[in-house]
């Protein structure tokens, strides 16, 4: 396959949101978009480990698409773009790091005003 996997997500304090996109030509082209609603314990994580949870459950969720391919993983959290070398006091970010490291992927910061979709989909009230 010559394109090129795409999954942004984000987190909100009601929800995860994930989209997963594939380039083609300098475009990109929506493949699959996804939402959580957040649970009261997850909602109770910090900043940081909401957003690096949407990560997990967005690579989790588009698996089928991911695993066993190279592709790119786009965050607006910037503390999040090490996240597969980082070292954290988090034990749970530190598990759910573990738990990538089956996947091929780069972490790429990205502006909030470019993660439009992931972001719109961690709010929408009809899945929160």
């Amino acid at each position: 396959m010559d394109k090129r996997f795409i999954l942004r997500t984000d987190a909100s304090g009601r929800g995860l949101g994930a989209a997963l996109m594939q380039e083609s030509d300098g475009m990109l082209y929506p493949v699959a978009y996804a939402s959580k609603k957040l649970t009261d314990r997850e909602r109770k994580y910090s900043v940081i480990e909401r957003e690096a949870l949407a990560i997990v459950w967005g690579v989790k969720k588009f698996s089928l698409y991911l695993y066993g391919t190279k592709f790119t993983l786009q965050t607006g959290y910037g503390p999040l773009q090490f996240l597969k070398a980082a070292k954290f006091e988090s034990p749970r970010i530190m598990r759910w790091a573990l738990a990538l490291q089956a996947y091929n992927f780069n972490v790429q910061y990205i502006k909030v005003s470019e993660n439009v979709g992931a972001d719109y989909l961690s709010r929408i009230e009809q899945c929160i």
